[in-house]
């Protein structure tokens, strides 16, 4: 499948006039459009600027209040609910984060967590915020249920990613990672590449392990109640099922739980309602355990000490969380992000639909090898 390079320049210029067309205003657009590019450009691409047009015929839809204020529904120094009625999720949990920052800077710690919002991205954003003004962040949402759970054929958790980032030199230490074996999004760019799943990533209606993205998204987008993504660990607890079943739970708990919200299962997908989704953020001053450049420090030997470890294969370097996305983000600045033939067609289609001008950002763009637009 042919892959198109653009400046990130570029295509945050084509998304944030997108925003704006959707009805946002400019400072909520570059918000929105910040939390795709940071995907792109750490090579998420299930999440980056792919998600465009899903985010547009959400908002069509209903799904997504184009109008919406969070509000804070109750409060105390070290916590808060959020009511994000049915708004864009990236607008919503920025905000919820800054909170909890503002918090965690007063008293040490902050929790805050969120009901009635939509999809916000990757839940690694909101950890970065807080890391990087010094402080640990942890960030968490739910989403409609596509798990399908140990020992069951039916979806009823979500892909539920858990994020955590801390200071480190020379980088943070950044973990950001769904609790299925691969998100959603991630089935949406093989069923755009047209290529087969990894065996041991998916089940079909009947619960057999499947391998063919369009069938598994039918049973997710189809709302048929069975079918979708397993667990970290696969299908069996032999593997470990039981663990990413387990730990898409504390997401929930952390997320739908403590906000009083939807939990995946119920969350509301009919026109004009939000999608209910439930978010969470957490933030630790690492100075209430004392002097936080000691903290830094120590942290950044034990980083370096699994870097220098024995290697499996001389050849092969060994990383650690978030190592890999900051040297990829250099390059993608420097060279560009690759954009799907198929994605760059859907995004082309909407701005016709929106009376954008997409040639003053793509150019002319050949599109035989593309597959048919949602827009046509």
């Amino acid at each position: 499948m042919s892959y198109i390079k653009y400046s990130s320049e570029t295509l945050r210029g084509l998304c944030e006039e997108a925003f704006e067309k959707f009805g946002f205003s400019r400072e909520d657009a570059w918000q929105i459009t910040d939390v795709l590019l940071l995907a792109d450009l750490y090579g998420i691409a299930s999440h980056g600027t792919q998600r465009l047009v899903r985010y547009h015929k959400a908002i069509e839809k209903g799904s997504v209040n184009v109008n919406a204020k969070p509000e804070v529904v109750f409060e105390t120094p070290v916590s808060a609910v959020i009511d994000g009625h049915s708004g864009m999720g990236q607008i919503i949990a920025s905000y919820a984060m800054k909170l909890a920052i503002k918090k965690a800077k007063q008293v040490g710690m902050a929790f805050v967590s969120v009901r009635n919002s939509n999809h916000f991205g990757i839940a690694g954003y909101y950890s970065k915020m807080a890391c990087d003004a010094g402080f640990v962040g942890i960030s968490a949402t739910n989403s409609e249920s596509i798990m399908v759970h140990t020992g069951s054929r039916q979806a009823v958790l979500g892909s539920n990613p858990i994020a955590f980032a801390m200071p480190a030199d020379p980088h943070p230490f950044w973990f950001d990672a769904a609790t299925t074996v691969v998100p959603k999004g991630k089935l949406e760019v093989y069923n755009k590449e047209e290529k087969q799943l990894m065996d041991g990533w998916a089940v079909d209606e009947n619960g057999a392990p499947c391998t063919d993205a369009a069938r598994v998204l039918g049973c997710i987008d189809g709302h048929l109640g069975v079918g979708g993504i397993l667990p970290v660990g696969g299908s069996a607890e032999e593997t470990g099922s039981h663990k990413g079943y387990g730990f898409s739970m504390i997401c929930e708990i952390l997320c739908a739980i403590t906000s009083g919200g939807a939990t995946s299962n119920h969350h509301i997908r009919a026109a004009g309602v939000g999608a209910g989704t439930c978010h969470s953020f957490i933030v630790i001053d690492p100075a209430i355990f004392g002097n936080p450049q000691e903290l830094k420090e120590h942290l950044s030997v034990f980083l370096q000490e699994l870097r220098d470890a024995k290697r499996a294969n001389e050849d092969t370097p060994i990383y650690t969380h978030g190592e890999k996305e900051l040297r990829g983000l250099d390059e993608k600045l420097k060279n560009g992000i690759d954009v799907n033939i198929s994605t760059v067609a859907e995004m082309i289609r909407m701005g016709e639909y929106l009376g954008i001008d997409t040639k003053k950002y793509f150019g002319d763009v050949d599109l035989t090898k593309a597959k048919k637009s949602i827009y046509e």
